[in-house]
C-alpha cells in the first residue's frame, strides 16, 4: 500500500522550507493518499479500542472534566475507549513507521538534520468527537525533554480534517525565533503569554485530512477544544540527529529509532 500520495515524491521543498525557518512553519499540503487515510484511521482506532495491541505503547486519556489541568498520568492503557487523546510509540506499528519513513518526509528531514536521524517520539493526538482536551501554549523541548540537544524539526499529518472549529493547530508566528520561554520548556507561563499578547495574536491552521503541515519544535503552539461533531485525529512525527542523547539517570537512557 502506498500512504503517499504519486504527485507528493516530488514536492518541491523550497517554498515550505523557507517559510519554516521565516515563520516556525508551513504547510506541504495533501500528501496523504485516500488508501493511506483509511489504513492509518482504521489502525488509530484499532490501538484505541485494544484490537491491536504492542509491548510498550503509551496510553493517556482525555480528563472527564475536559480540562488540560486533569489528564490523567500513568494510568496507560483504561481499556476499550476512542477518548484517548494521545498514543505514542507508534513507530512500533508497521503501518504508522512506514508513514515515519515514508520518502517526502525523508527529503525533509535530510534538508534540515545533519547526518543520519532518528525519531524523538511518534504519536497520534486525538481529540474525540465528544471535545477532546484543549492544548494551553507550549513549546516541545527543554530540560523537560531530557536530551542533550533540543530538536527542532515535527511534521503534523491531519488524519480528519481539523477545521477551525476542530480543535486546529494555533501557532505565534515566528516565535521559535526567541528560543525557549523557559529552560524547562513545556507549557509556557501565564505570564509570558500575557506579556506576548499571544491570545490575541495567535493564528490558526486549518488542515484537510490528509494535509502535513511543519512545525518547528521551539513555535509556541496550541490547540483547543472539537466543536465538528467528528473525531480529529492527527499523527506528529519529531526528526532528530541520530547523534543526539538521552540525559536521564534515574531510569536507563531512552533508545531512539533510527529512521534515515
Amino acid at each position: 500500500m502506498d500512504l503517499l500520495l504519486p504527485e507528493a515524491r516530488a514536492l518541491d521543498l523550497a517554498g515550505p522550507l523557507a517559510d519554516y525557518a521565516a515563520r516556525g512553519h508551513a504547510r506541504l499540503g495533501r500528501v496523504m493518499s485516500d488508501a493511506g487515510l483509511e489504513a492509518l484511521r482504521a489502525r488509530a482506532d484499532d490501538m484505541m479500542l485494544g484490537r491491536v495491541t504492542y509491548p510498550g505503547l503509551f496510553f493517556q486519556h482525555d480528563a472527564a472534566s475536559g480540562r488540560y489541568e486533569d489528564l490523567p498520568y500513568g494510568k496507560g492503557y483504561q481499556g476499550p475507549s476512542t477518548s484517548y487523546r494521545k498514543i505514542e510509540k507508534l513507530e512500533k506499528d508497521p503501518l504508522f513507521l512506514a508513514w515515519i519513513e515514508n520518502p517526502l518526509f525523508e527529503r525533509v528531514a535530510r534538508s534540515l538534520i545533519e547526518g543520519e536521524v532518528s525519531i524523538y517520539r511518534a504519536v497520534l493526538f486525538t481529540k474525540a468527537a465528544s471535545g477532546g482536551s484543549p492544548l494551553p501554549w507550549h513549546q516541545d523541548g527543554g530540560s523537560y525533554w531530557g536530551l542533550d540537544r533540543d530538536p527542532e524539526l515535527q511534521i503534523w499529518t491531519a488524519l480528519d480534517d481539523a477545521p477551525l472549529h476542530g480543535g486546529c493547530v494555533e501557532v505565534l508566528e515566528g516565535s521559535h525565533r526567541d528560543g525557549l520561554a523557559t529552560p524547562l520548556g513545556g507549557v509556557v507561563p501565564s505570564d509570558r503569554v500575557r506579556a506576548a499578547d499571544a491570545d490575541a495574536r495567535k493564528l490558526a491552521l486549518p488542515a484537510r485530512a490528509g494535509e502535513s503541515l511543519l512545525i518547528h519544535n521551539h513555535l509556541w503552539h496550541c490547540s483547543g477544544v472539537n466543536r465538528s461533531g467528528h473525531p480529529r485525529r492527527a499523527l506528529t512525527i519529531c526528526y532528530m540527529s541520530r547523534a543526539t542523547r538521552c540525559l536521564r539517570k534515574k531510569r536507563a537512557p531512552r533508545a531512539f529509532t533510527p529512521v534515515f
